[in-house]
């Protein structure tokens, strides 16, 4: 929930509000979104979009953050992705985000 620590993490620009009911974006602009629920160091909650999705088209992410010995354990869900979009959305986020998060 940081823009600098995000984009220097990516690579791409990104623009976080962290109060709810603020917007966000990450990758450019490509991805863009509400914050709905957060919940310090345990939730978040967002509606959050491609920007090639259909207009006003939004699904649910949510991250669970847990402490664990040696770290914190990510529980992430998403709801609503459009069918045709669904393979490159679960693929981008092992590339993007899970896969850069394991090397750190």
């Amino acid at each position: 929930m940081d823009s600098k620590k995000h984009s220097n993490f990516t690579g791409s620009k990104a623009d976080i509000n962290r109060e709810v009911g603020g917007k966000f974006t990450a990758y450019d602009g490509w991805i863009q979104g509400i914050n709905i629920q957060l919940v310090p160091d345990k939730k978040i909650v967002q509606s959050w979009r491609g920007n090639d999705w259909p207009e006003n088209h939004y699904s649910k992410t949510t991250f669970f953050l847990r402490k664990i010995k040696n770290g914190t354990k990510l529980t992430f869900t998403q709801t609503g992705v459009p069918i045709e979009f669904y393979k490159d959305i679960f693929d981008g986020w092992i590339e993007h985000y899970w896969n850069k998060m394991k090397k750190l």
